[in-house]
């Protein structure tokens, strides 16, 4: 599409170039005092005109030279000027404006002079001549002002949509962001005292049966385990909520090492390994990215029991391939139901153009594979990784449950 936009103006201004030759070269051949080299300056003067829009200057020039001499030897009159005019609307248009005045200069003053001298005509068909040819110069350059202030406030209303949509698009994840904030808040004020008495009282009540010698309840036992779960799976939930309202941040693989750190002080082991030469990802690659290792390593947390992590990081040309393994409870053959979690990686990969893979491991455990395209050519605002610790990637190619 945009190979046809350029294409048309071309065509335009080669039908454009031709018609002046075309309409000069018959005034040029119906004179009789007219050469061989005349023609070459008629035909070179109103060719240059092609190249009106991207060499102005150039265009400008080359007409005013080739028509001057024209109009000095054959004195042809009016129709002379057609090239120097649409190539001096051109030049003013640019927004240069003292080439305007050199040109008008030269080619009315040297017009005028090769009139005078010849003395075929009368002085007040010169004047004549002459203050029509200085207000068809005018009038160009008043067009060509005119359409270098319309093409700037096109460019600004252009450049102020776009600010305006970038200003919708910063405020309404502004407002969503709070929005997970006020959320975050709600349940951390709302759910986390009373989850946290339910646990601490389950716990005297364990100490003190234990501590008389008396047998546990398992009703209390029960009530102990959940609540402390339902403390882990409420504190992955806020994390994820003010990660996501904290995106202005734009968290990416250079922050994975503090998320790994933070699964690893909520009690799961976990190591990093990176293979390849760590190269710039391009923004939503790298945010993906690192997303889809957090949503990861939260699932392990919350479903893979007494569980250790292992994340591995792959570059490869046109390719980031992204594996996270657990040996946790997970087993070959089992059927799990996919949840949010493992929808919203999904959505993300298919989004860049890449592929998941999530499934039970054939050695027990669970592994989470995707593979991110990324393009050889990166813009320069990416984010650059810092790992030292490369390894191999492994991982297992076999079909999504």
């Amino acid at each position: 599409m945009s190979s046809e936009r350029g294409r048309r103006p071309l065509v335009t201004d080669v039908a454009l170039a031709v018609a002046v030759a075309a309409v000069l070269m018959v005034g040029a051949l119906s004179a009789s005092d007219t050469d061989a080299v005349d023609l070459m300056a008629v035909l070179a003067g109103s060719l240059v005109l092609v190249a009106w829009r991207r060499a102005p200057m150039t265009a400008l020039v080359v007409a005013t030279t080739c028509m001057l001499f024209y109009a000095v030897r054959t004195n042809p009159g009016p129709p002379a000027a057609f090239p120097v005019l649409v190539a001096l609307y051109s030049a003013v248009r640019a927004g240069h404006r003292l080439i305007l005045v050199v040109a008008c200069v030269v080619f009315l003053g040297g017009t005028l002079a090769a009139s005078m001298v010849t003395a075929e005509q009368p002085a007040q068909d010169l004047v004549d001549r002459t203050v029509l040819l200085v207000g068809w110069f005018l009038a160009a350059a008043v067009a060509g002002t005119v359409s270098k202030h319309r093409q700037a406030y096109l460019r600004q209303v252009e450049e102020r949509a776009a600010e305006a949509e970038r200003t919708r698009e910063e405020a309404a994840r502004r407002r969503a962001g709070e929005e997970r904030l006020r959320i975050a808040r709600e349940l951390h004020d709302s759910l986390t005292h009373s989850i946290s008495i339910i646990k601490v009282q389950a716990g005297v009540a364990v100490h003190l049966a234990r501590k008389r010698g008396m047998e546990v309840p398992e009703v209390l036992l029960t009530i102990q385990e959940a609540g402390g779960e339902a403390m882990r799976e409420l504190r992955a939930t806020l994390e994820v909520l003010r990660d996501s309202a904290d995106d202005a941040k734009s968290h990416g693989l250079d922050r994975l090492d503090d998320l790994v750190a933070r699964v690893r002080s909520a009690g799961l082991p976990a190591r990093v390994t990176v293979t390849g030469a760590p190269t710039p990802l391009p923004g939503d690659v790298d945010r993906a990215a690192y997303r889809i290792v957090q949503e990861a390593l939260t699932n392990i947390t919350r479903h893979a029991g007494d569980a250790s992590a292992s994340v591995h990081i792959g570059y490869h040309p046109g390719e980031l391939v992204l594996q996270v393994d657990d040996d946790g409870t997970a087993r070959p053959g089992q059927v799990l139901a996919p949840g949010n979690g493992l929808t919203g990686m999904r959505e993300r990969v298919t989004e860049l153009g890449g592929r998941l893979r999530a499934h039970p491991r054939p050695e027990g455990g669970f592994t989470v594979r995707a593979e991110l395209p990324v393009p050889l050519h990166q813009p320069s605002q990416t984010r650059q990784m810092r790992r030292d610790d490369p390894a191999s990637v492994f991982g297992d190619r076999s079909q999504d449950r």
